[in-house]
């Protein structure tokens, strides 16, 4: 008999929770009220305990998905039950009279798409990591899931063989739906010992170290090609030495996986050489495959998100952008004086959107509208401060968000922004990390920009863009000096922030920048 393991009341008005950690594996014997797992809310993190005794057979929900009240996280097999699984693979190591394992159940196990975040309702396949009749082991990765915000991996629930794969690479999959089988019992012990031989090859040659292609996301691989790397040359981080991408971003920065992989690109060329009699002209006059001109290839649901939703503001908001410029002496001299003692003292580099996170929050203060949003017929203006930091990455842009940045210190702001920075680029931010808002930074001019037009990021009001820094002529006192100079721009929803409220904005965040001691004294 199962008992099943419930998410509990997490108190007054709150009606869901994030798995911040399994305290059990599945196999693992639990005692009546022993914690299983822990839920952090946004008010208290609370364990949950088991109601009976037994085993802990299934876990429905993985770590940092968000689950509501009632919702079921996993199955503890309970009673003569549990004691009887338990026992299970002590009778099925017992060899039978010909060596073989003694035959045992054949259960199938559900692979089950998990939760996959708030207001999240669907994923895409991205690759099987198994294949049919491959042996699998507790919570060992069997597919990669992609959604319009992350791309995660589905574990293994339990040990045994991929029995049948429902969804192939490619299909849209709903939470909770069945994408294949694990096959226990016999199937899985006599798969077992087939997998295992090849292993030793494996380890032993160079792929091991994570370079075997099939073990690669698409994205470590699209990195890859693109860069032209040796993936024997990369030491992989990933579960089981995989190549993660961030991996391959420290092998690219290090230039440390190039040379092999140049070195191995004129191989082919001893196939041309048998072709001496050929006239040198006539390669270059055979035109091209269709195939080779063009290359299609599938958007992910990452890119196709932000293209939807880019579209939507177009389409939906009265978008108007208003410009200025900001003189950057001031804040380039104060981070010039502290930078080493910051960086000493803090462990983090000072950089400059510090800077422009506490300028934009006194002045959204001044001019609540900025931080508004329109729902329905109604504005909503928020008394909150959260700053959305928009990061390229690879794959497209996301946008972090900086929870209640008005009460940050500079330090927590810089330390934030490069942890968001580092974990985009490898892919590790979480949902929750990435909803809400209620207004955008985004800075184009760390890619040589000088001056744009962004588009909101909806339902926001407004965002701001950043710009290169730029040595000018300007007019000081009467005189021509050169300054280091920043086009500022804002975009704006005309609907609920009127030209005047912009303009304001604006010049209240030049103001703040050209004299940072403003933001210390908050006037």
């Amino acid at each position: 008999m199962a008992t099943e393991i419930v998410v509990p009341a997490l108190g007054e008005s709150v009606t869901e929770g994030t798995i911040a950690k399994w305290l059990k594996k599945v196999g693992d014997s639990v005692a009546v009220d022993e914690p299983l797992v822990e839920l952090e809310t946004d008010k208290v993190t609370l364990e949950v305990n088991a109601t009976v005794a037994g085993a802990l057979a299934n876990i429905s929900a993985d770590e940092g998905a968000t689950v509501e009240v009632g919702a079921v996280l996993g199955l503890i097999e309970d009673g003569a039950a549990g004691t009887a699984s338990s026992a299970a693979p002590a009778t099925a190591a017992a060899p039978a009279a010909g060596g073989a394992p003694a035959p045992s159940s054949t259960s199938e196990i559900d692979i089950v798409v998990p939760a996959l975040g708030e207001s999240v309702t669907e994923g895409t396949i991205s690759k099987w990591l198994k294949q049919l009749g491959d042996a699998v082991a507790v919570d060992e990765p069997l597919v990669e899931l992609e959604t319009d915000k992350v791309t995660l991996e589905v574990n293994a629930t339990a040990a045994g063989a991929l029995g049948s794969i429902a969804a192939e690479a490619g299909a849209t999959v709903e939470v909770g739906a069945v994408i294949g089988k694990i096959s226990g019992g016999t199937a899985g012990a006599a798969a077992a010992p087939a997998a295992a031989a090849p292993q030793p090859t494996a380890a032993s040659s160079p792929a091991a170290s994570g370079g075997d292609s099939d073990e690669q996301s698409p994205a470590v691989r699209k990195l890859i090609a693109e860069n032209n790397l040796d993936p024997a040359k990369i030491k992989g981080t990933g579960k089981d030495g995989r190549l993660t991408k961030g991996d391959v971003l420290a092998a690219i920065e290090s230039g440390s996986a190039k040379t092999a992989a140049t070195a191995a690109r004129p191989a082919p060329a001893p196939a041309a050489a048998p072709a001496p009699a050929a006239p040198t002209i006539q390669p270059a006059a055979v035109p091209r495959k269709a195939d080779e001109r063009e290359e299609r290839v599938r958007m992910s649901r990452l890119r196709q998100r932000i293209a939807q939703r880019l579209k939507e503001a177009q389409n939906t908001a009265a978008m108007l952008t208003t410009f200025n410029e900001v003189d950057m002496t001031a804040i380039m001299a104060m981070r010039n004086d502290y930078k080493a003692t910051f960086e000493k003292k803090h462990g983090v580099k000072l950089g400059f959107m510090s800077f422009f996170v506490k300028a934009c929050i006194t002045a959204l203060k001044e001019l609540p509208a900025v931080n508004g949003e329109i729902y329905g017929d109604e504005i909503v203006y928020k008394n909150y401060y959260d700053i959305g930091i928009a990061v390229g990455t690879e794959q497209g842009l996301v946008v972090p968000v900086l929870r209640d940045a008005d009460q940050l210190g500079i330090a927590d702001i810089e330390g934030s922004i490069v942890d968001f920075g580092k974990r985009a680029r490898d892919g590790k931010l979480t949902m929750q990390e990435m909803t809400g808002g209620t207004f955008t930074i985004t800075n184009g001019g760390v890619f040589g920009s000088l001056l744009s037009t962004p588009i909101l990021n909806p339902p926001q009001s407004a965002i701001l863009g950043m710009h290169k820094i730029q040595q000018r002529p300007m007019v000081v006192d009467g005189k021509v000096e050169a300054r280091p100079m920043m086009y500022l721009a804002l975009s704006y929803d005309h609907r609920i922030v009127d030209g005047r409220e912009a303009v304001t904005f604006l010049v209240r965040v030049k103001e703040c920048l050209e004299d940072p001691q403003r933001i210390l004294l908050n006037v």
